[in-house]
C-alpha cells in the first residue's frame, strides 16, 4: 500500500492507499500515528492531495507555517 506523506502548516500527515480508498493518520514525533479527524474524497486524485490538505488546513497558516508540502514517498 502506498504512503505519501505531508506537512501540512508544521501538521505531520501520511495518507495511505489509492483514489477512491484513501486513509488519513496524523503523525507523531515519535513515530506513532493516530487516525486523522477528516476524510479524503474519494474523487481526490493522488496529484491533488497535497493541495487538498492545504486547503482543508488553511486556517492553521502562520507566518512561520505557511507551506503545504510532500515530504516523501514511501
Amino acid at each position: 500500500m502506498k504512503t505519501l506523506k505531508f506537512n501540512i502548516f508544521g501538521t505531520l500527515i501520511a495518507v495511505n492507499g489509492a483514489p477512491g480508498a484513501w486513509q488519513a493518520f496524523y503523525l507523531g514525533a515519535e513515530g506513532k500515528r493516530r487516525p486523522a479527524d477528516f476524510i479524503v474524497p474519494a474523487d481526490v486524485a493522488e496529484a491533488d492531495l497535497c493541495e487538498y490538505l492545504a486547503d482543508l488546513f488553511h486556517e492553521d497558516a502562520t507566518p512561520r507555517n505557511n507551506s503545504a508540502r510532500e515530504i516523501n514517498h514511501a
